[in-house]
């Protein structure tokens, strides 16, 4: 039988319920358990897929095609472990369901309400991990803020399922803010008090309070927590500001959380975690020897969350190669061909991020020219590598009008189209070319030296392609597709031949990269930046 925990957020958004999550969920798979999250949203759509990047960050894709919240790449970053479509749920799709049941008449003339319809497929959802038999604890994060109206029908499910599980099965821990008031002096406990009695109305005695501080809870504060909230003292939780999110395992650590949590759910707490190559990561991480500066040319660089695996793949890559990796957001707008080399002049390395649409076209065609002309080791993500097959298309093959279907559907040279199966979709949420798929790699290309093996497997998200038609008259001029898809021939890399690093994947290998396996396309451009740099 799986235990639970539940995560929830009081006070304000924001706090970090995914890093927490995430690091008490290391903390005990560190101590042998074998442990996953979920992530449930209170948001109607159906999943993230159709949100803009400013709005919610980026979209997250887990290896069977789900698009999901961004917490679930901390999940995975952390635990090595990957995600599915079961691991985000939104209330969105949990009405659909209830509605195609009713439709159905799965309710047999029922009257269906929020309770218990809606809250029993909540349970439903919140259980099918544990059900499967492969985990010790599910930990189950709830978006929003407990006292949103959306927020509801999630606590009630939490508060109902308690109750079936009965004791020792389950554990409640409220993530909320003390924030320290600076003309006073002092730290201030009442929102936490305020926040904890919201969750008492509802029904929810908290079991342990996660406090985010700027400043070190006292003893006397974490007594009067402890007491105002009707906590053991020692389930008051210090969650300090940190450098790096990758310091907060062991923070909690030294708070005890995993311990506390273990105790209450009546599980041995005999072997202490191993965590000795997380802390050698740490130690890499902190203590780098180099610093590349990499320019990331994009369309949301005012919120770095829309490029959130990206950010975290070069912070991997960074301690691997024992290199701070400062990352500077260049919006693509901002770029045109007079002003490219004082843009891109001070970089040692630029990657061209993925994105949808025209905005900002111009500017990556014009930072690619730049990076390819000049030799500056590049990397083209999604539709960065459309992106440098269109630069490429104009400037070396003389196909002025070379464009992807998607900017300009009267072009001459659609080098970049729209695949066969795609033509016909009207829905734009959950249709494009998802999750994990296979490729070949060339021998004797700069790809398989990177990846050091021919077959690999990743993750997508798009709906256009190379166009295969062209693929001869760009081989011949140099771009080698060095990638391709068995089943379909779809190109999936491109690299030059006579570059020092010149790589772009259709696919999105950010995705992949975690703390124990940073992933090997931004391991080796790292290196390349940095040779750059030396040289």
């Amino acid at each position: 039988m799986s235990k639970y925990i539940f995560v929830t957020g009081g006070v304000t958004s924001s706090l970090g319920k995914g890093i927490i999550a995430a690091s008490l969920a290391k903390l005990l798979q560190a101590r042998g358990l074998k442990v996953t999250i979920q992530k449930f949203d209170p948001y109607i759509n159906i999943d993230p897929g159709t949100l803009n990047p400013y709005e919610h960050g980026e979209c997250y894709v887990t290896e069977d095609g789900a698009e999901t919240d961004l917490d679930l790449g901390h999940y995975e970053r952390f635990l090595n472990v990957p995600t599915s479509q079961a691991n985000n749920v939104t209330t969105g799709r949990i009405y659909q369901h209830v509605i195609e049941q009713e439709r159905a008449g799965a309710y047999l003339g029922k009257t269906v309400q929020v309770v218990p319809h809606i809250t029993d497929e909540i349970k439903r959802r919140m259980q099918l991990l544990g059900q499967t038999g492969e985990y010790d604890i599910v930990i189950t994060e709830l978006g929003g803020t407990v006292g949103d109206i959306e927020s509801l029908p999630f606590i009630e499910a939490v508060r109902q399922l308690r109750w079936e599980l009965g004791n020792n099965d389950s554990l409640v821990i409220h993530l909320t803010l003390v924030p320290y008031l600076a003309a006073a002096g002092e730290l201030k406990t009442k929102p936490t008090q305020h926040s904890v009695k919201t969750l008492l109305e509802y029904g929810i005695q908290p079991d342990i309070l996660v406090c985010r501080t700027e400043h070190k809870l006292t003893h006397e504060i974490r007594k009067k927590l402890a007491q105002f909230c009707n906590v053991n003292i020692n389930a008051v939780v210090e969650s300090i500001d940190a450098s790096t999110i990758y310091d907060v395992p062991l923070n909690m650590l030294k708070e005890q959380l995993d311990k506390t949590a273990l105790t209450k759910l009546k599980l041995s707490t005999k072997h202490d975690p191993d965590l000795e190559n997380w802390k050698t990561f740490l130690g890499k991480l902190k203590n780098p020897t180099n610093e590349v500066n990499i320019g990331l040319v994009g369309k949301y660089v005012e919120l770095p969350d829309a490029y959130k695996s990206i950010a975290e793949a070069f912070v991997h890559a960074g301690a691997i190669n024992e290199t701070k990796v400062k990352v500077k957001y260049i919006a693509a707008e901002s770029i045109n061909e007079e002003n490219v080399q004082d843009k891109l002049k001070d970089l040692d390395g630029v990657l061209v991020a993925p994105g949808f649409g025209e905005r900002g076209l111009d500017g990556k065609l014009a930072a690619i020219k730049y990076v390819r002309e000049n030799k500056i080791p590049f990397f083209g993500i999604c539709l960065g590598m459309q992106c440098s097959v269109i630069e490429f298309g104009r400037n070396v093959l003389g196909l002025q009008a070379a464009n992807s279907f998607e900017m300009d559907e009267k072009t001459a040279h659609p080098v970049i189209n729209l695949m066969e199966e795609q033509k016909s979709i009207k829905n734009m949420g959950g249709t494009m070319r998802l999750g994990s798929y296979d490729c070949e790699i060339k021998k004797g290309t700069k790809a398989f030296a990177i990846y050091g093996k021919s077959k690999i497997s990743e993750r997508h998200r798009h709906r256009y392609e190379f166009n295969n038609a062209y693929l001869k008259q760009y081989e011949e001029a140099g771009m080698v597709a060095s990638g391709i898809n068995p089943t379909t021939g779809l190109v999936e890399i491109v690299e030059l031949k006579n570059h020092p690093f010149f790589v772009a994947g259709q696919f999105h290998p950010e995705l992949k990269s975690t703390v124990a396996n940073p992933h090997p396309l931004f391991v080796s451009f790292v290196a390349a930046s940095l040779a750059n740099k030396i040289s």
